[in-house]
C-alpha cells in the first residue's frame, strides 16, 4: 500500500533533515503528514511539526530538491586494506578521503609534535639526554659547567612538560589512540558532525575510513542523524592480514633493537672515557 502512495519530493526521506542538515534521513511512517495531496515521512515528530508550520520551506518549487553528495563509511579490521581501497575510491569518484585515526593523530601532533600510540613509540628521550650530558662532560670537564648543564636539562624538561599539557579532549583522544579507550560523545561532537554539515565536505562528500569502530559509535551516528549512504565492511582472512602486517612490523622491531644496542654502546663508551 505504501508503494502506491503519492509520495512527496523527498520520497521516504525526511524533508526537514534534508533541508536543515543536508542528510538523507529515512522517515518513519508513524511520523507522516499530507501536503498538497502528497505524503511526507519524517524522522521525528518534532520535524513533522516544523514542516507543518511552514511547509513551503521544505518542498520543491521550480527545481527538484538537491540530494546530498555520496557519504561512505568503510569498515574492516586493521590490515584489511581499508586505506588503500578508500584512497582509490575517493580518487575515482572525486570525494574526500578521511582516515579517522590519522585525523585524531593530526589533532595530537598540534600539541605533542609527534604521533602517539603503540606503533609510534620512540626510544625514551632519557637516553638522548644522558648521551648529551656525558658528551658535554667530556668536552668540558669543569664541575661548574657540568652543574650548569644539569640545571639547563632540568629547566628544559620542566618547560617541555608545561608545553605538552593536554586538555580533557586531547587526553581522551590520546587514551583512544594508546589504550583503545572509547571516545566520549562530547569529543565526537567536536569532530564528526562537521564532515556532514560543514564545507567543503558538505557539498563534495567523503569516504570515512575506520569509523564507526564500535556499536556505541554507530549508535552515536544514528542519534545525531548522521546517516551514511553506504557502509562497506571488508572481510579478510587472518593469514592475509598476517602476511601484510608481519614483515613491516618485524623490520621495525629489528631497527628499534639495533638502535637500542647502538645507544647502549655509546653510553658505555662515554662512561669508560670519563673514567679514564
Amino acid at each position: 500500500n505504501e508503494k502506491k502512495r503519492h509520495m512527496g519530493d523527498t520520497k521516504h526521506f525526511c524533508p526537514v533533515s534534508l533541508k536543515e542538515n543536508f542528510v538523507l534521513y529515512p522517515g518513519d511512517s508513524e511520523h507522516a503528514a499530507k501536503y498538497q495531496e502528497k505524503i511526507y515521512y519524517f524522522s521525528t515528530s518534532e520535524n513533522r511539526d516544523k514542516f507543518l508550520e511552514n511547509p513551503e520551506e521544505y518542498v520543491a518549487h521550480k527545481e527538484p530538491i538537491q540530494a546530498p553528495p555520496l557519504r561512505v563509511c568503510l569498515l574492516g579490521t586493521h590490515g584489511s586494506g581499508k586505506t588503500t581501497c578508500a584512497r582509490w575510491i575517493a580518487d575515482k569518484i572525486g570525494i574526500f578521503h578521511i582516515q579517522f585515526d590519522e585525523y585524531l593523530q593530526e589533532i595530537m601532533i598540534r600539541k605533542t609534535k609527534k604521533k602517539v600510540g603503540p606503533d609510534f613509540d620512540d626510544e625514551p628521550e632519557e637516553d638522548d639526554i644522558k648521551i648529551a650530558a656525558l658528551s658535554q662532560e667530556l668536552e668540558d670537564f669543569s664541575l661548574t659547567a657540568t652543574k650548569t648543564k644539569i640545571e639547563a636539562e632540568h629547566e628544559f624538561e620542566k618547560k617541555s612538560k608545561q608545553e605538552i599539557e593536554l586538555t580533557d579532549e586531547e587526553e581522551a583522544i590520546k587514551a583512544n589512540l594508546v589504550e583503545n579507550e572509547p571516545l566520549p560523545p562530547e569529543v565526537l561532537d567536536n569532530i564528526v558532525p562537521d564532515w556532514w554539515r560543514k564545507e567543503p565536505f558538505r557539498s563534495t562528500g567523503f569516504i570515512l575510513d575506520g569509523f564507526p569502530r564500535t556499536v556505541d559509535e554507530a549508535l552515536y551516528l544514528s542519534e545525531r542523524g548522521l546517516c551514511p549512504d553506504v557502509a562497506v565492511f571488508i572481510q579478510v582472512e587472518e593469514s592475509d592480514i598476517l602476511d601484510r602486517l608481519f614483515p613491516p612490523r618485524m623490520k621495525k622491531w629489528k631497527e628499534t633493537h639495533y638502535k637500542k644496542m647502538e645507544t647502549k654502546k655509546k653510553l658505555k663508551d662515554l662512561r669508560a672515557k670519563i673514567r679514564v
